[in-house]
């Protein structure tokens, strides 16, 4: 039961959250700076996510051909620059990265 409380309080603050942050961009009128400033929060974000997964192995940072993650991470980047499609991109890169794990790369 407590799992369960915890998982709709956490639900009700980030839905409260957001709501606010979307209700409070309708009334207000942001400055031009900061519109162009949000812009570049979720590549920074997505960026920050990724990037550690791709170029840490076993807690060092590795850059070798031996890191499958780094392989199959490329093999996306070139898929999302060719198709310009995410889901795409999302399915090559993971296709690749378990064809390169199964071949034991």
């Amino acid at each position: 039961m407590n799992i369960w409380l915890v998982m709709v309080i956490g639900g009700l603050i980030t839905f409260g959250m957001r709501f606010s942050l979307i209700y409070l961009f309708g009334k207000f009128e942001f400055p031009e700076t900061m519109r162009k400033a949000l812009h570049y929060v979720p590549p920074a974000v997505l960026s920050a996510i990724i990037f550690p997964e791709l170029f840490i192995r076993n807690g060092a940072f590795d850059v070798s051909l031996t890191n499958t993650r780094l392989l199959a991470g490329g093999i996306a980047i070139i898929t999302a620059w060719l198709s310009r499609n995410t889901l795409v991109t999302i399915l090559v890169g993971m296709a690749a990265l378990f064809l390169l794990k199964w071949l034991g790369l």
